[in-house]
């Protein structure tokens, strides 16, 4: 498990912040590939694009242009609550199904966690008022939430999809990627000039800050997590976290192996975050959670209000 550990803080550093000899010779010796992965993404926008999709319910986009881990789900989850009538539609990356599923409705949990991915289980249990539909076809998801009468989209991590007219929030990472490469080279998915293409750029400490608090906290906790870039955390652990195990981004728990790392740990709690914790919460293990509470600045509030009033 160490080593699964290592691995995932290693690819960490190698995408954002390559610091060895070793991890900049990888990262040049896949350029070409980043070049070809480019040429794909900007054919798609630019040269290819799919038909204009045009819906009369407004829509707003959460994204980022590198790998996850900027704080683009608890910032849609935060803006999603001021609103009623509210669907978010996403992929549901790590779901164990297939096509259209429908996380909740108004609130009420449709399905488990293993169908509709953690971050889509974070949002079911995060908005008590808003439908959480997972979809691979993103316009499926928004003539769906159509028929439900949903009155405002938020789709997550929805900026590639630029066929869908939309207003598109970028979340920049904070700190920046000392790495601008494209994948596999570096952490961006589409080149860094498309942050042009955004209607509002937010980024962390700026335009939105992030606050934690530990709940049910325990003598000797061990923080098991697998989100993307879970360094991020440690400025948010508390001193009593005696150690940390980090999985591949979305990895589905079992409650066996979480039990044998409380055991081989000698740990009281398994710390986690909200995300996580969606996995494990059906488990009978004692659970201490990072509680994040997001506030966000008035002027991002202000511009989807503007444009939302445009869409009347």
């Amino acid at each position: 498990m160490f080593n699964k550990s290592k691995l995932v803080l290693w690819v960490e550093t190698y995408l954002f912040h390559p610091t060895s000899f070793f991890q900049r010779f990888i990262s040049y010796l896949l350029l070409p590939l980043s070049a070809f992965y480019c040429f794909v993404v900007l054919y798609k926008r630019f040269i290819n694009p799919k038909k204009p999709f045009i819906s009369k319910i407004p829509i707003i986009s959460i994204g980022n242009l590198t790998v996850g881990g900027n704080g683009k789900t608890p910032l849609c989850i935060t803006l999603a609550k001021e609103y009623t009538s509210v669907a978010i539609i996403l992929r549901g990356y790590g779901r164990g199904s297939k096509g259209l599923v429908l996380v909740s409705q108004e609130g009420q949990i449709q399905c488990d966690a293993r169908a509709s991915g953690d971050e889509a289980m974070l949002f079911a249990k995060s908005l008590p008022h808003a439908t959480v539909i997972v979809s691979e076809d993103r316009i499926e998801a928004i003539q769906y939430a159509k028929k439900l009468g949903t009155q405002l989209i938020f789709l997550d991590d929805g900026f590639s999809k630029s066929f869908i007219q939309k207003f598109d929030i970028l979340v920049k990472p904070n700190p920046e990627p000392n790495n601008h490469f494209c994948l596999p080279s570096g952490p961006y998915r589409e080149p860094r000039f498309l942050y042009s293409k955004a209607d509002l750029i937010v980024e962390e400490g700026i335009d939105f800050d992030r606050y934690v608090t530990v709940q049910n906290p325990t003598e000797k906790m061990l923080l098991v997590t697998a989100i993307s870039k879970p360094s991020r955390l440690d400025k948010y652990l508390p001193p009593n976290v005696i150690g940390k195990v980090t999985f591949r981004d979305h990895y589905m728990y079992h409650e066996d192996e979480l039990l044998n790392l409380l055991h081989e740990n000698g740990a009281t709690s398994i710390l986690t975050t909200q995300k996580d914790a969606v996995k494990m919460i059906n488990f009978y293990i004692p659970l201490s959670i990072l509680e994040l509470e997001v506030k966000v600045s008035q002027n991002i509030k202000d511009k989807i209000n503007t444009f939302l009033a445009q869409k009347r």
